[in-house]
């Protein structure tokens, strides 16, 4: 806990520093704010800014929104084996570092060897479509593929409080004659509350990461 994630703190010095990598990161000449003033001073300030805050949003809506679904479809699995086994292809994913995703990803999406162009749009007689040199797929790249690769984790997640949920509820609401859609509606959702706010709150502290300040 302490090399991995107390340690590299130090290196925060670097954005109040004017960096001299022949001095060193303590040895370089300190500036204050001048490094915050020039970034916000640029006219990509903006862009980075709001690409950022949107796009943890997109991740986050969108992710809770397909963990929950694939939580309560995985929590109807009756097969013990059936369930293992899907839970572990939807984990994989978030097992796997984003080097491995990149290249993955890549074997779709390449211009001229993807598997979408070079088989799908092939067979279908659509004209291939270049992924990556187009801005305007960029945002629905992202959030597919950050949603496919961290989806398993908030999938288990939840799962596992949907599990701790007492069934006398939901065999009350059966005595009631409460369809399968007002179980999860009056029950299973409300229950998922604290679940949600709790993930809310970590993944706040990981908005303003480096990596998503490149999303400019």
């Amino acid at each position: 806990l302490f090399i991995y994630n107390y340690l590299p703190m130090f290196g925060i010095v670097i954005a109040f520093n004017k960096m001299n990598y022949t001095k060193g990161i303590f040895g370089s000449d300190w500036c204050g704010l001048d490094n915050f003033k020039f970034l916000f001073g640029t006219k990509d300030a903006w862009s980075i800014t709001r690409n950022t805050i949107c796009y943890n949003l997109a991740f986050f809506v969108i992710g809770t929104v397909i963990a929950i679904i694939l939580a309560i479809c995985m929590n109807e699995v009756q097969s013990k084996i059936a369930s293992k086994t899907y839970q572990t292809l939807i984990l994989l994913p978030y097992l796997m570092s984003w080097v491995v995703v990149g290249y993955l990803v890549f074997a779709f999406l390449s211009g001229e060897n993807g598997f979408i162009n070079k088989t799908v749009f092939a067979s279908l007689g659509i004209k291939p479509i270049n992924w990556y040199q187009d801005k305007t797929y960029w945002p629905f790249i992202l959030i597919l593929v950050n949603t496919w690769k961290n989806v398993g984790y908030s999938m288990i997640i939840y799962y596992s409080s949907i599990v701790g949920i007492s069934q006398d509820y939901y065999e009350a609401a059966r005595i009631d004659g409460a369809s399968k859609w007002k179980q999860i509606r009056y029950i299973t959702l409300p229950l998922l509350k604290p679940t949600v706010i709790t993930l809310f709150i970590l993944n706040v502290g990981q908005v303003f990461r480096s990596d998503f300040g490149l999303f400019y």
